[in-house]
């Protein structure tokens, strides 16, 4: 007689660490990506839990029903994630989840994460040194002061926000010298992280204003943090950037932002509709087959997209373009043709605009140039610049709607208000398109936010919107555009620290004269 059995699930015990997807494990990011039911505290952020193909689920109750819970989908089949905030086993409830998990025949294994003491002091710039005393204190009056007193090295300790100054008058009673250097993090590793340096004995003072759960580092070495400080020096850190793009095209920006410190928002302001008739495309699609074209001209990774997707419906290939020159607008755009399978001809090594590819665009040559045809896909509302060029420079043009953008639905109402308000430090407007739009469904950005425009052409409409332009990169791409934002918040910063200084002068002058 054959036996069958029962297909089981397993489950996977992640540590998320102190809070940045950056520090999680690769196992760890490898068991969330091949998740089929999530389990999360509800202190694990989207941040995080994004990570994951499946919905998060809130955990509740005693730990023997979320074992339960979780039991139920492993023996249904399911790859189960149990994301925990911190690392598994310092909490007593995980620990007891799991307990409950291995008296069972379901398999399991726990992945680690970095601690939040460490990860707190990592990002705050604290050299802990080899040793050092992590500890996580849930009551300050339960807690051994006595002996975290006496521990050598670094102390870094997770505390309640309300119990810092206890914290701090037990350990200054049990024989730390109240000048001891402190620092305290909230929010650690989080784009929000603050943090502050002070001594023992004014430790609830250092803490002023902090919430949640902190991290106290204790120690000499804390004061080396002014010099080793990185994650909040950052330019751009603390900055809320709008991000006027849909978030499948905003993904390369929002985490350029994100590296530099900055916390993107994104604000689709178009979407992209296919053309309302398909007559125009399929004629250029023919056209290329059968060799109507001595180039195509790309202006956009959406035109790319869209021609590629008219082959895809045909049953062609990159081959159809045998024969096809191809010249690409930018880098971005190019490296959308190279994912087709195709080589570019011709990218501008300089300005990637419509201008910067006229400049190096060959002129039509009734000798060298078979075919005196260019064929332009391109969106609905696209400038007649580049077309006006090539016809100058001998070329027919057709001129094909390739897709249409219409004007996306107005943002939330928050997200207006800020931007009426100078809630955001800064806009990044990537085309024409994204300023038109912004302005129409949210309104002008505040004065005092800083506009960065990819390159001339969105410059010149941001400008007849009323808008103060501040950046322009000198090479149109979202990485250069990005970089030169960051470049400009460091020099902001300068000015306004030697402004600061001039002012704090000039009142120091006054009062030695008035004495």
């Amino acid at each position: 007689m054959t036996r069958v059995r029962k297909i089981t699930g397993r489950i996977t015990v992640v540590g998320a660490g102190p809070g940045d997807p950056g520090l999680l494990a690769v196992a760890a990011v490898e068991a969330l990506q091949g998740a089929q039911a999530l389990f999360a505290d509800d202190a694990c952020g989207p941040a995080l839990t994004r990570l994951a193909a499946v919905p998060a689920q809130p955990v509740g109750g005693s730990p023997a029903e979320t074992a339960k819970a979780m039991l139920a989908e492993a023996r249904a089949g399911a790859h189960v994630v149990r994301l925990v905030a911190g690392d598994p086993f310092t909490s007593e409830a995980v620990t007891k989840e799991v307990l409950a998990i291995a008296r069972t025949s379901v398999p399991f294994r726990v992945v680690p994460a970095v601690s939040g003491g460490l990860g707190a002091a990592t990002y705050a710039g604290v050299p802990y040194g080899p040793v050092r005393t992590v500890a996580e204190i849930a009551d300050v009056s339960r807690c051994d002061a006595e002996a975290l007193a006496a521990a050598p090295g670094t102390l870094l300790l997770s505390v309640p926000s309300d119990q810092v100054a206890d914290l701090g008058a037990q350990l200054v009673a049990n024989g730390l010298k109240p000048d001891t250097p402190v620092t305290v993090s909230c929010a650690a590793t989080s784009t929000g992280q603050q943090t502050a340096s002070g001594t023992l004995g004014e430790l609830e003072f250092a803490a002023a204003g902090m919430t949640g759960t902190l991290v106290v580092a204790v120690g000499k070495v804390v004061a080396q943090r002014d010099r080793l400080g990185w994650w909040e020096s950052r330019p751009l850190y603390g900055w809320r950037v709008l991000v006027p793009r849909t978030k499948e095209q905003a993904a390369a920006m929002s985490e350029r932002l994100r590296g530099y410190g900055a916390v993107p928002a994104e604000v689709p302001t178009i979407a992209v509709e296919a053309p309302r008739t398909p007559t125009q495309m399929e004629r250029a699609i023919k056209g290329l087959v059968t060799g109507r074209y001595e180039w195509i001209v790309f202006t956009s990774t959406n035109a790319v997209k869209a021609v590629r997707e008219k082959f895809e419906e045909y049953g062609l290939d990159a081959r159809a373009f045998a024969g096809v020159k191809i010249a690409c607008v930018g880098e971005v755009t190019a490296e959308a043709v190279r994912a087709f399978g195709i080589r570019p001809e011709l990218v501008p090594a300089g300005e990637q605009s419509s201008e910067g590819l006229l400049a190096e665009f060959p002129p039509y040559d009734d000798v060298l140039d078979p075919i005196d045809r260019v064929l332009l896909p391109r969106a609905d509302i696209a400038t007649e610049t580049l077309a006006a060029g090539l016809r100058e420079r001998g070329w027919e043009i057709d001129d094909v709607t390739a897709y249409r953008t219409v004007r996306a639905a107005p943002p939330a109402a928050e997200i207006r208000d800020a931007i009426k308000s100078g809630g955001f430090q800064a806009v990044c407007f990537t085309s024409s398109s994204t300023v038109r739009n912004l302005v129409g469904i949210a309104g002008k950005p505040h004065a005092r936010t800083v506009v960065a425009c990819i390159g001339p052409q969105t410059a010149a409409t941001a400008r007849e919107f009323g808008l103060r332009v501040d950046v322009q990169p000198e090479v149109a791409t979202i990485e250069a555009l990005v970089d030169a934002l960051a470049e400009f918040a460091v020099e902001k910063a300068i000015e306004d620290r030697e402004r600061a200084a001039a002012v704090a002068e000039k009142k120091a002058s006054r009062s030695r004269r008035a004495r």
